[in-house]
C-alpha cells in the first residue's frame, strides 16, 4: 500500500486528476522498460526492490538516490515500474548527444544535465516536470562515486522540491556498480544481485535551509545504501574480485578520499578543455 503521505499529504495532492491516458512517446518508454526487464531476466540479474510503496501512484516526487553504476537509472526505473510509474531522469549532457542513446533518451522524456558548467537550466527542467506530476530521478552527488561511498550531496534536489512543492524519495542502489564496470573487468557478468530501496518520503518546506535539508537526505540515502550492503546476498569470489567492494569493508575499491580528489582532477581537466573550445 502506498505510504499515507503520498496519499493525501494535507491535501496536496488530493486534487490531481486521475492519470491521463498515455502518451505515444509514455509508451515507447513502458515498451524499453519491458525490454529492459526481459534482459534483466536473460542475464539473470537478481533484483529486489524494497519500498516501492513510498513511491505515489500519481503527483510529483524527486528520486534522490545514490550513482555508483552506469545503469543505476535502470534498476531505480524498474523499482518505480512497481507502482505503474515512469521516471524521467536527470543525466548527463553528454548522453543526449550521441546519435543513438541521445534520440532515445529525449523520447522518454528524460533531462540534459550540463555536469561541467550551469545546471540552472537542468533545475528549470525539472522542477517543469514535477510541477506537470512527473516522478523525476536524479543523484545529489552528481557525479559517479568510484570508491562506491557515498559523496557530498549538492543542494539541487531540495531546491527542486521546495520550487514544485514535491516530497524528495531517498533511495540506494547496490550492485550495479558490478554490471558494465571499468574495463578490464567482465562487462555484462550473469547472476547478479542488485538491490535497489525507497525510504519514506522527506516533505521540503519552502523556507527551510537547502543545506540542512540536504545533509538530512544524504543521511537517510546513506542509511538505505548501509542496510542494502548488510543484507546483499553475494561477496567477492576472490581477492581479485573484490574491486567492487569499498575499501573500508575490505575491498580494493579507491578510498572515498582517493576518489574525491580524482573526480576533483577530471572535473577541473573537462572544464579547462571546455574554456579551451570556447576560446
Amino acid at each position: 500500500m502506498p505510504a499515507p503521505f503520498l496519499r493525501d499529504p494535507v491535501g496536496r495532492y488530493a486534487s490531481y486528476p486521475p492519470r491521463p491516458r498515455l502518451h505515444a512517446l509514455d509508451l515507447f518508454y513502458r515498451f524499453v522498460v519491458r525490454f529492459a526487464l526481459l534482459v534483466v531476466k536473460v542475464m539473470d540479474w537478481r533484483v529486489d526492490v524494497t519500498g516501492a510503496e513510498h513511491l505515489p501512484r500519481r503527483g510529483p516526487a524527486l528520486i534522490a538516490s545514490n550513482h555508483i553504476g552506469y545503469l543505476d537509472f535502470v534498476f531505480l526505473g524498474v523499482g518505480a515500474r512497481c507502482q505503474g510509474r515512469l521516471v524521467r531522469f536527470m543525466a548527463m549532457e553528454e548522453s543526449f548527444r550521441h546519435p543513438v542513446s541521445g534520440p532515445l533518451l529525449r523520447a522518454m522524456k528524460h533531462i540534459p544535465v550540463d555536469r561541467y558548467g550551469e545546471a540552472a537550466a537542468a533545475v528549470d527542467a525539472g522542477v517543469a516536470a514535477l510541477r506537470r506530476g512527473e516522478l523525476v530521478g536524479l543523484h545529489p552527488e552528481g557525479l559517479l562515486s568510484r570508491s562506491f561511498v557515498l559523496q557530498e550531496g549538492k543542494t539541487g534536489a531540495v531546491r527542486m522540491a521546495q520550487a514544485s512543492g514535491a516530497p524528495i524519495v531517498p533511495a540506494a542502489v547496490w550492485g550495479t556498480q558490478r554490471i558494465l564496470p571499468p574495463k578490464g573487468r567482465p562487462r555484462l557478468p550473469r547472476h547478479v544481485a542488485v538491490s535497489v530501496r525507497f525510504g519514506e518520503p522527506i516533505p521540503v518546506p519552502a523556507g527551510a535551509d537547502p543545506v540542512e535539508v540536504t545533509r538530512t537526505l544524504m543521511a537517510r540515502i546513506t542509511e538505505l545504501l548501509d542496510q542494502a550492503v548488510a543484507a546483499y546476498p553475494q561477496r567477492p569470489a576472490s581477492p581479485a574480485d573484490n574491486w567492487w567492494m569499498p575499501a573500508h569493508l575490505g575491498g580494493s575499491a579507491p578510498t572515498a578520499e582517493r576518489a574525491t580528489e580524482e573526480t576533483r582532477r577530471r572535473v577541473e581537466k573537462r572544464k579547462a578543455e571546455r574554456r579551451g573550445q570556447n576560446a
